[in-house]
């Protein structure tokens, strides 16, 4: 009888040791902590933050990272002499950094020529590498292109993040919230407000409520110059920018394979204007700087909490803290580089300050008043 092994007993024995590495990581980090915002008790309506950036490696991209090396892993895309290449404005790319250093694996970043100094600096601490291209839009195909030039493996965030994590649980973010949330005053979130970078986080949310039978709706932020919101408001997911995003980790030139429109319920865009405001309104807040995309989250969480409040409803909303603000302390904390941006965020910190005092957003400005779809 014929027969072919095509699997190296060595190999197997590595990968083997490299998945219980992996999800040995998994057991020792503890789960993120659930903050709430202060908002006045007596509008009835509670917010909170998933705050995703005690991760050992500082943001929510860490469950996204070690999800695709164990989904790698298992369909024996990774060898022991594997190079890992990514795609990433920086926060996957520093996870990812961290889980091929544990592995033994060679990675390399491909990443914009406008990523902060910071996470370029994170990334070659976990022992990355970075490969810096000067047209965003082509990210993605530089890194396909050095991936088989170094005969590795090209991750794929963008393609693969909505399939590589469990979205029925398996202490996936959305089970995590819900049971941190069973004590709380309103239990099931009205809405839960995320950005989105590959999709993957608001396709696991939005895939999850609906088999636990939540009445939840997902609410997905996007910031300028991302075809994600262009491409919903007229149902053409061709749809393609060409422009990078100034908020790191949110945001795409294009409408990645895992950005699953069927479980978002509403989309708002957001002025990156909006978003540096308010994240620095919540640092203030909170008592501890949190980055862009957590203030573009913030920004649609108030717009829907004044909609609740104007309904006379109450409930709960839970958005993501993503990252600390530490990351962009010479970008979105430098009065210096926001006038050098063009970004006027007055406008859009008057309102915020005024919905906090009332629960109303004020049109003090067309570009303060949230968009949605």
């Amino acid at each position: 009888m014929e027969q072919l092994d095509r699997c190296c007993d060595s190999d197997r024995a590595w990968v083997t040791d490299a998945i219980g590495k992996v999800a040995a990581d998994a057991n020792r980090s503890a789960d993120t902590h659930l903050l709430p915002f202060p908002l006045p008790p007596t509008w009835g309506v509670d917010l909170y933050l998933k705050d995703e950036s005690v991760h050992p490696t500082g943001s929510l991209k860490h469950r996204l990272a070690r999800s695709l090396f164990l989904y790698a892993l298992c369909n024996g895309w990774i060898r022991p002499d594997t190079t890992i290449v990514e795609a990433s404005s920086g926060s996957t790319a520093v996870s990812e950094a961290y889980f091929a250093r544990m592995l033994g694996l060679p990675f390399v970043a491909v990443m914009p020529a406008s990523t902060s100094k910071e996470k370029i600096s994170l990334i070659e601490f976990q022992g990355g590498q970075c490969h810096l291209v000067d047209d965003p839009a082509q990210v993605v195909t530089e890194a396909r292109r050095l991936a088989e030039a170094r005969d590795g493996h090209y991750m794929d965030q963008f393609t693969y993040a909505e399939r590589a994590t469990d979205w029925r649980g398996n202490n996936n973010i959305a089970e995590s919230i819900y049971q941190q949330m069973e004590r709380e005053a309103h239990p099931v979130p009205a809405w839960v407000v995320v950005g989105a970078g590959t999709g993957g986080t608001s396709a696991t949310i939005g895939r999850y409520v609906r088999y636990q039978q939540h009445c939840t709706k997902v609410c997905v932020v996007d910031p300028e110059n991302s075809a994600f919101y262009p491409a919903w408001k007229q149902s053409d997911w061709t749809t393609t920018t060409g422009r990078g995003s100034r908020i790191e980790g949110i945001g795409r030139p294009r409408v990645e394979p895992s950005f699953q429109p069927s479980v978002v319920d509403r989309m708002i865009a957001v002025p990156d204007a909006a978003s540096l405001a308010a994240m620095r309104v919540g640092a203030e807040l909170l008592g501890r700087r949190v980055g862009g995309s957590t203030g573009t989250n913030l920004w649609g969480a108030f717009g829907l909490i004044a909609g609740m409040m104007a309904a006379g409803e109450r409930g709960s909303v839970v958005t993501l803290l993503c990252d600390g603000g530490e990351r962009y302390v010479n970008t979105y904390y430098s009065d210096p580089w926001v006038r050098e941006a063009g970004l006027d965020l007055a406008p859009h910190e008057a309102a915020i300050r005024e919905f906090l005092r009332t629960g109303v957003w004020v049109s003090a400005s067309a570009a303060a008043a949230p968009q949605s779809a």
